[in-house]
């Protein structure tokens, strides 16, 4: 199948990308500059250069691709993240760009639509299961662009063929810059997991990620849940990365940050998502089953890529 792939160079698309490859399929990855052209092609494919911003680069871009996938995001650094400026480009990214895309993928006759989506949205659930069903909140503007990249997915799959969204958990991998944040604070005994200590939060690591991606080519219209087999409260997680990097019981962020903070305070959801649909709709399993035992140490061996 010929893909056109849209955030190629990520800390994900650098895991989709040579899965995709691997798979069979012929990719064409956006790129900008020399540099991220290189990497694609080290990767597998066919790098080109287009602003997602432009509806006729676009469409010309994605002419002739039988898939278009997007995975384009600009996700701001821990330290920048509680800043509303500081998201405006992804924003962006799932509003404009996913529309952009949705048009030229119909007007290319693409047989399909798979979109990067978050499990964020959803309600605090305590210790209860949520899957695709459970109640989101779209109307926060933090999750807004979200909710329009959904409704975009929806759009094609009216119009076009299969639209497939897959709402990821909480990214991690050696070389993802919110994960090594992480580590340095938790490497100075600070717990870098934003909520109470008894909520669940629920991951992914980037591999796995990248392996929903080419999982989502087989799948029926709809929307997924991506995420590990174990969530785990941030109490859990807390000891979990202490024990991986060796280091002292990590102590948690007071609660007046939760409260001063409503963005804070809307991450920090607790969320206990199943896979369950992925994993019966197409057979696709986590190969990393816990932060318990797949928490990068630093250390890991990472492909190349830029998040």
């Amino acid at each position: 199948m010929k893909v056109f792939l849209a955030g190629g160079t990520g800390v994900v698309g650098t895991r989709a990308l040579p899965a995709l490859v691997a798979a069979g399929h012929e990719v064409t990855a956006v790129a900008r500059g020399s540099e991220k052209a290189a990497l694609v092609e080290r990767l597998g494919g066919t790098p080109v250069t287009v602003d997602l911003f432009d509806p006729g680069a676009v469409a010309a871009a994605v002419a002739g691709h039988e898939a278009v996938v997007n995975l384009a995001t600009a996700i701001p650094p821990l330290s920048k993240a509680s800043r509303p400026k500081a998201w405006a480009v992804n924003h962006r990214l799932r509003t404009e760009a996913s529309r952009h895309l949705v048009d030229a993928a119909l007007a290319a006759g693409a047989g399909r639509y798979v979109q990067e989506s978050i499990c964020f949205p959803y309600l605090d659930a305590g210790d209860r299961w949520i899957d695709e069903d459970s109640p989101v909140d779209h109307e926060n503007p933090i999750f807004a662009s979200a909710g329009a990249a959904e409704a975009a997915t929806a759009r094609f799959a009216e119009g076009g063929g299969p639209g497939v969204v897959l709402r990821f958990g909480q990214f991690y991998a050696a070389d993802a810059g919110h994960t090594v944040t992480m580590n340095r604070l938790a490497r100075r005994r600070l717990s870098p997991f934003i909520g109470e200590a008894t909520a669940y939060m629920s991951s992914i690591h980037a591999e796995d990620a990248g392996s929903a991606v080419v999982a989502a080519l087989g799948a029926p219209s709809g929307i997924y849940n991506v995420v590990d087999d174990e969530p785990v409260t941030r109490a859990e997680a807390d000891e979990a990365v202490a024990a991986r990097l060796g280091v002292k019981p990590l102590r948690r962020m007071p609660k007046l940050v939760l409260r001063l903070n409503p963005s804070t305070k809307a991450v920090a959801r607790s969320q206990r998502v199943t896979h369950d649909r992925l994993t019966a709709a197409t057979g696709w399993t986590p190969a990393h089953p816990s932060i318990r035992t797949s928490w990068p140490t630093g250390s890991d061996p990472a492909p190349e890529a830029s998040s």
